[in-house]
């Protein structure tokens, strides 16, 4: 690919409207053009489907043809994928449908220079937070030693808290990254089942693995575990350890007792920050008041050491009826 990483949006991109509502926008650079429309076209079909709009590839244009609102909005979102492309040298499916987020559309590209900071580069991809609330999250990730997130799934708590993680044991801030959860499904009675250790945690622990493997090579991430470098264990096997030089991460948390989120968070030791993530709505205990998660919103979110982030579902990165599931849940749930 050629510099496209180094060349401004503005001089790459030009928009001709015309009388007839059709919005032109002229690409300069082929490679560009090329990134942003996806193969054989893909990235450009995905966002028609989603704005409900008629877009054509004609040269080195891409073509826009509905409503003058509309046209505005896909103009943002064809901005947005050109910058992701030119940051990051790929458009991913999410990207496509975070380029026409409520957020995104009126996060103007001329901010570039703010969102850069927040930024989160990993060895496999670049990570852009997608809300407002992603980006208040990430910088709390950074600046505080503990943080405690609650919201529905979809909206990137893990995922941007394993890839902050990460970035930091790459470039030797911390030691190791450990990630926990409860395995309340098995009662955390793992004795009971069948199989090593490995072999009774691993179905608990899978989102996990799967956020690591998305940001690092496979083979990499093997070898980071078995070094120790990367520690993925439950929730039951912290009691009685202190984490030094650690980025310790405890998902499901909505599933951990009042107690056994406070051992938790007094494990931390020197040089650690340690991430509650969780979601209330998904809570699996046989007492949905056993849940620790809110009280411990309550009691800890007032000490500065401590930050506190609620998602909801004008958050949530995945296909856009995720979001509108989420939210009929919640109104319902709030009737």
């Amino acid at each position: 690919m050629k510099n496209t990483q180094t060349k401004k949006i503005n001089s790459t991109l030009k928009f001709v409207y015309s009388e007839n509502d059709t919005l032109s926008v002229i690409f300069h650079d082929n490679d560009l053009l090329v990134g942003v429309v996806g193969e054989f076209n893909k990235n450009l079909k995905e966002l028609e489907t989603i704005t409900n709009t008629s877009l054509y590839s004609r040269g080195n244009s891409i073509l826009i043809k509905s409503s003058s609102e509309k046209n505005e909005i896909v103009k943002n979102a064809i901005q947005f994928l050109a910058n992701q492309f030119i940051n990051n040298g790929s458009i991913e499916k999410e990207d496509i449908i975070s380029s026409t987020d409520k957020f995104m559309i009126k996060e103007k590209v001329k901010n570039k220079k703010q969102n850069v900071s927040d930024i989160i580069k990993t060895p496999k991809k670049s990570v852009i937070p997608r809300s407002e609330k992603q980006k208040e999250y990430v910088r709390a990730l950074r600046q505080s030693d503990i943080v405690i997130s609650a919201g529905p799934a979809g909206t990137g708590k893990t995922f941007l808290a394993v890839a902050v993680g990460l970035t930091m044991l790459l470039e030797k801030k911390i030691e190791r990254i450990i990630l926990s959860r409860p395995a309340v499904e098995a009662g955390e009675r793992l004795g009971f089942l069948p199989g090593d250790m490995k072999e009774k945690v691993d179905p608990y622990l899978r989102p996990l693995y799967d956020s690591l493997y998305d940001l690092f090579d496979f083979e990499k991430i093997q070898r980071m575990i078995e070094i120790g470098d990367i520690e993925i264990a439950p929730l039951a096997f912290m009691r009685g350890r202190t984490l030094k030089n650690s980025f310790a991460i405890l998902d499901e948390a909505q599933n951990a007792s009042d107690t056994q989120i406070k051992m938790f968070l007094t494990r931390i030791g020197e040089n650690s920050k340690i991430v509650i993530n969780g979601d209330p709505s998904q809570i699996d205990l046989p007492n949905k008041n056993m849940s620790g998660l809110n009280r411990s919103k309550k009691l800890l979110g007032n000490l500065s050491e401590i930050s506190v982030v609620d998602f909801d579902h004008s958050d949530v990165v995945r296909h856009p009826l995720v979001s509108k599931i989420v939210k009929a849940y919640s109104d319902k749930d709030n009737d």
